[in-house]
């Protein structure tokens, strides 16, 4: 079964713009957990371009796509905002609030033309700044000797565990975190490497995040 505790979103909040036919598309991909969060984003972002010709959006909050939102802005009916909520969900983002600004250029681009503009004003944006995997891991902190300590740190290494945390003590306490299906696996392990002789104590599980390197939204 497909954990929906993991997703993908925006590396950080960003803009970026394309021109097409002289007009200008301005895409401002925010990070927002809430409605609220968007509504905001979408009126901060409206204000700072106030004199532009549209200031279209699109929203999708939840790991499901629980509350979403379109707007056209006075473009022509379903020619904005809902490509744009398109686009961000043919990439899988999560909690992504997006406004397009358009500056008219002078030059009309008809319905298909302005679909293909918003559209790709998304995906161009959310390729430029940057997508990571937001996957929830659980916290394991454990203690082993000084002399065992390069042997553990090789081993986690090698299998790309994440440590987050080695505090220098009369022995050597470790905190990392492990995506949950795997930490029975990395129990055993450790115990093995230390004859048993090893005590869990369970952090409580965080967000971490992982680049994901040359994003194509084809690959999603």
């Amino acid at each position: 079964m497909k954990d929906q505790q993991n997703y993908l979103t925006i590396k950080q909040n960003g803009t970026h713009e394309i021109i097409i036919k002289k007009s200008r598309f301005i895409a401002t991909l925010i990070r927002t957990q809430t409605v609220e969060e968007a509504d905001q984003a979408i009126a901060t972002i409206s204000q700072k371009y106030h004199d532009a010709t549209h200031n279209t959006f699109a929203y999708t909050i939840g790991l499901n796509d629980d509350q979403v939102k379109a707007s056209d802005n006075g473009e022509p009916s379903g020619t904005a905002g809902v490509p744009e909520l398109k686009a961000l969900q043919l990439m899988k983002l999560k909690n992504v609030t997006v406004v397009v600004t358009r500056y008219f250029g002078g030059i009309k681009l008809g319905a298909g033309g302005l679909i293909r503009a918003y559209s790709n004003s998304v995906t161009k944006a959310a390729e430029a700044i940057g997508v990571v995997k937001r996957v929830q891991q659980q916290g394991l902190k454990f203690q082993v000797d000084y002399k065992n300590f390069d042997e553990i740190q090789y081993y986690l290494n090698q299998n790309q565990i994440f440590i987050d945390q080695i505090e220098y003590g009369v022995k050597v306490a470790i905190t990392l975190f492990i995506d949950e299906n795997k930490l029975e696996q990395l129990k055993n392990d450790l115990n093995n490497l230390l004859a048993g002789k090893v005590n869990f104590e369970l952090v409580p599980k965080r967000y971490n995040e992982i680049d994901i390197a040359n994003f194509n939204y084809h690959d999603q």
